[in-house]
């Protein structure tokens, strides 16, 4: 399939290295006058597809005069992949930036937003700066859509928004779309609809990323006063016998020992009989934070005394993201922190739902092709590979391995030592920050200079890896550190063997591996790479086989089983290891659909809600029948409390007047229909004083719309914090054999009829007892309670 794929690419190729004479042989001025061309022809009617030839061949004869780079045959073959909806596999070195100018330039002709979007903001910036010229010069409009200040005005993020192409990153444009769908007023909104995405590192964005759904939080909620003496109480456990963590370790409970345990801890009868559930709640996120959370892997402690969590696929800091339903604050407790208040989510996303809204998306990694069915399932999208413009010489030596840790760590440094010596760059990768620092500490034994990257200024990173090539350089970096960078050799490397890249344990995919073994051997570069695992490394320990942890187990006690240094031989090992890094990679894939199908009945509501949302700011005429709204509303009360002179008495100042003063005595309370009619006639008396205060029709619309918007935002933001914590809930329900999709879709469509209800009596609640001042000026504002 590639090959049929590649010869169809090379034809079109083939078409535009047939212009690049003509377009050398252009004024500039001709040159740039090619984009008022294009426009011109799409405006009458031809496509994107009719023009892309010759629209290829003037980009890249534009990149040529503009950046001094002109793209090689592969990095057209990889642009027409992205032109066409796919993931170009493309490896690193290959100019993955450059290669994006073309299809960029194309879909920002139709001026309907054309973005290429990165993991972090030090890439969107860099890209945007140095590829934006090319734009420029040609006439379209380019703008930088990150790490600008969190009070940026509505109207200056439009200006962002409206360019022709945009350069941004996956977390900030999430953010930026669920905050605009928060939008009081449509002149505070700034998005378009989406029109074109070109993922960068399309697999750490549309896969690595995507298991964590976006949420954005709001004000606090109450923060529970059990969150200390439930960090307590878990240093009192023991484990395997009060608690027990599935063989992934990615869940944790109390056993019947444990529960018996709590209930003396706590002096209680009966922990489970429904009166002390905020208790179980404290005590089940701080057996969670201690057991499952793992510091400097799920999370590090800012210099500034703050929690900020990792991406456990790279160990880059998460910006901006926080977990939800205290567990963040149970994770300040067990490191004696400040407590940070408890905040609700207000809106969320998957990075999934995200970007399967774009009409035209696509994407370039260098390790696309395992990951392909995923793709194809998640996104629509195949993979194809882009051969290299130089052939691959790089050698990729059989993985050593070694029964323990300390064993591992210390081989790995014998060769370090070696490398060092012959005067050869080492790139030396680690899976996580702390193992990084204590590889440091070795290194500083032995008396090696180095450079450690824990992937968290980018921009430092950036300038560390860029020259991490040269002679005698040892860089030490989790995977993710300076991704998006070329390596390149200095003088004399080549010769003494280029880059050494050594891999410090098996990486939870081989994804991750691929992309290690890619930093070396760019551009037909010499270079090698190797890895050095153990049978304590992590995939080991949470996805091996049940007898490689037994093996483990019998020769701690009986050392004399393996050689002195601890190295292993046997290929049913390291086969046991790769099945072992298999299961971790389809237990992330789990994870992800199971974050995506979670988020199916959230979609589903998000959608509706967004719609109706956007209805009522864009000022469409509000159709809704008040009069049977605020009915249902008066039958859902009587039917959920039964009416008395108290309750209904109580009800009416709650939500209909604060000036009642009728006589419920004469109202038959054992009559529902009586009770509903009667509130009825309250009711309307307060709406018919309300639209005697309109000056015409077109404020008595205003007014309504405004009732209904204040009414869905304030269901939409409990319904989206309810939702996120269901989902925390019910991933816990698989302890009990219990589908948590099913739990969750069921859980997710009772939620959904609450708020419906909800929406009713907030609406009601609105209508009647809001507020209409004048000011000074004039206008008329409209408060609600």
């Amino acid at each position: 399939m590639n090959g049929r794929e590649l010869r169809r690419l090379k034809r079109m190729v083939n078409k535009i290295n047939r212009l690049a004479p003509q377009m050398e042989a252009l004024s500039d001025q001709e040159l740039q006058n090619q984009t008022v061309k294009f426009r011109k022809q799409l405006a009458n009617g031809a496509t994107l597809d009719d023009i892309v030839v010759e629209a290829f061949a003037t980009v890249r004869e534009a990149d040529r005069r503009v950046l001094g780079m002109f793209p090689f045959d592969v990095q057209v073959m990889g642009a027409l992949v992205l032109f066409h909806g796919q993931v170009a596999e493309m490896k690193t070195g290959e100019g993955k930036t450059l290669t994006a100018t073309m299809p960029l330039y194309v879909y920002g002709l139709t001026q309907k937003g054309a973005m290429l979007i990165t993991p972090n903001d030090y890439l969107a910036t860099r890209d945007g700066e140095e590829m934006g010229q090319v734009y420029h010069w040609l006439g379209e409009t380019v703008a930088i859509g990150c790490g600008y200040d969190d009070d940026l005005k509505p109207e200056e993020k439009k200006a962002i928004y409206q360019a022709d192409i945009i350069y941004t990153t996956n977390s900030a444009l999430g953010f930026d779309y669920l905050l605009d769908n928060l939008a009081p007023e449509q002149k505070k909104k700034y998005m378009r609809p989406f029109y074109c995405a070109i993922i960068d590192e399309a697999d750490a964005v549309l896969l690595d990323v995507a298991t964590t759904p976006l949420v954005i939080s709001g004000s606090p909620q109450m923060s529970s006063n059990l969150i200390g003496v439930s960090d307590e109480f878990i240093y009192t456990l023991i484990k395997d016998q009060d608690y027990r963590m599935d063989e992934e370790e990615e869940n944790v409970w109390l056993t019947a020992k444990g529960i018996d345990h709590l209930e003396d801890f706590f002096s209680l009868h009966d922990a489970y009989d429904g009166q002390h559930t905020e208790l179980i709640r404290s005590v089940n996120l701080a057996l969670k934070a201690h057991q499952l959370l793992e510091k400097d892997k799920d999370y590090v402690v800012t210099p500034d005394g703050e929690v900020a969590l990792l991406d456990r696929a790279n160990g880059r800091i998460l910006e901006g993201m926080k977990l939800q339903a205290g567990q963040h604050q149970a994770i300040e407790m067990k490191e004696q922190l400040e407590l940070t208040p408890d905040t609700r989510a207000i809106a969320s996303i998957t990075y999934q739902n995200l970007f399967r809204q774009f009409q035209l998306l696509s994407g370039m990694t260098g390790t696309g092709k395992v990951a392909e069915e995923e793709f194809i399932e998640t996104y629509s999208m195949k993979v194809v590979q882009i051969p290299t413009n130089k052939p691959m010489i790089r050698k990729d030596l059989p993985d050593q391995l070694f029964v323990s840790l300390p064993d591992k760590l210390m081989a790995s440094l014998e060769l370090v030592k070696k490398l060092h010596q012959q005067g050869r760059p080492i790139l030396l990768i680690t899976a996580n920050v702390d193992i990084s620092e204590l590889y440091s500490e070795l290194l500083l034994r032995e008396q090696i200079p180095h450079s450690v990257l824990n992937a968290k200024d980018v921009a430092k990173e950036a300038a560390i890896i860029k020259e991490a090539g040269q002679r005698g350089r040892v860089t030490v970096a989790t995977t993710m550190a300076g991704r998006g960078t070329d390596i390149k050799l200095g003088p004399g490397v080549a010769e003494l063997g280029g880059l050494a890249v050594i891999g410090t344990e098996k990486m939870p995919s081989k994804r991750i591996d691929q992309q290690l073994q890619g930093r070396a051997g760019r551009q037909g570069d010499p270079g090698t790479s190797q890895f050095f695992v153990s049978l304590e490394d992590d995939v080991a320990i949470k996805f091996g086989a049940k007898w490689l942890r037994d093996y483990v187990k019998k020769v701690q006690k009986r050392p004399s089983l393996v050689p002195e240094d601890g190295h292993l031989t046997g290929h049913h090992f390291l086969t046991a290891l790769t099945e072992a890094q298999n299961l971790s990679d389809e237990q992330g894939k789990i994870q992800r659909r199971q974050s995506l199908e979670m988020d199916t009945s959230v979609q589903i509501q998000r959608k509706l809600v967004y719609e109706a949302r956007n209805a009522l700011l864009k000022g469409e005429e509000v159709s809704l029948d008040f009069s049977q709204i605020m009915e249902d509303e008066f039958r859902r009360f009587v039917n959920e409390e039964e009416p008395t002179v108290a309750t209904v008495h109580r009800y009416i100042l709650d939500n209909l007047t604060y000036q009642f003063a009728g006589d419920l005595t004469k109202v038959n309370l054992h009559s529902k229909e009586a009770v509903i009619a009667y509130l009825k006639r309250v009711a309307q008396k307060e709406v018919a004083k309300k639209e005697e205060q309109f000056l015409d029709q077109a404020e008595q619309q205003r007014f309504y719309r405004l009732v209904v918007l204040k009414a869905i935002d304030d269901c939409w933001v409990n319904e989206v914090d309810n939702l996120e914590q269901l989902r925390q809930v019910v991933t816990n329900r698989i302890v009990a054999q219990r589908n948590p999709l099913a739990e969750y879709h069921q859980e997710a469509y009772r939620s959904f009829l609450a708020m419906k209800k909800d929406l009713k009596h907030r609406i009601t609640k609105n209508i009647n007892l809001s507020t209409i001042i004048e000011n000074k000026k004039g206008d008329r504002q409209i408060y609600f309670i």
